[in-house]
């Protein structure tokens, strides 16, 4: 009898590799790759930071949630989501009965060397340091719920996603 497997969501901080990895854990295990943010965008055909000026946060937030409880219906996937999809309770409570959720941790300076040029962090328009590690203090709380944890700063992306693999393998 074939054994059904939970979908793998990454979770964490903007900036930690939840897209780069989970694609190549994708291709590795023949999964289907999902990115919430890229379907957000295409879905609206707006960058997420026009999302975030045009239509604001809360409508964001709200297709979010629409297209990650959409996501988690599917099978056999690796599901990326935004930075701050799993502060929604709704859909946190979803992952949490019916997925395997890895946080992906990496200590802020990391993460703001990596986003610092990028422009596509509505949420870090000005005070980027200051406003990352703020978010991060409030998500951190939340990120710690899920089932495991994976500290980023000192192992290769390969050794990540060796890790990713065995948590997947091992449900």
């Amino acid at each position: 009898m074939l054994s059904l497997r939970k979908n793998i969501v990454l979770i964490g901080m903007m900036g930690v590799g939840k897209t780069t990895l989970g694609k190549i854990v994708a291709k590795e295990r023949n999964l289907k790759f999902i990115d919430i943010d890229e379907n957000i965008e295409r879905k609206n055909l707006m960058t997420i930071t026009e999302i975030f000026e045009k239509k604001g946060e809360d409508f964001f937030r709200n297709e979010e949630k629409e297209e990650v409880l959409k996501s988690l219906k599917k099978e056999k996937c690796i599901i990326a989501l935004g930075g701050g999809a799993f502060i929604n309770k709704i859909v946190r409570d979803d992952i949490l009965k019916n997925s395997i959720s890895i946080w992906l941790d990496l200590n802020i300076k990391t993460i703001n060397r990596r986003v610092k040029w990028s422009n596509k962090r509505p949420l870090l328009k000005e005070k980027k340091l200051e406003k990352l590690k703020n978010l991060y203090e409030k998500r951190k709380k939340i990120y710690k719920l899920a089932n495991h944890k994976i500290e980023c700063a000192k192992l290769s992306k390969k050794n990540i996603v060796k890790k990713i693999i065995e948590l997947y393998e091992n449900q």
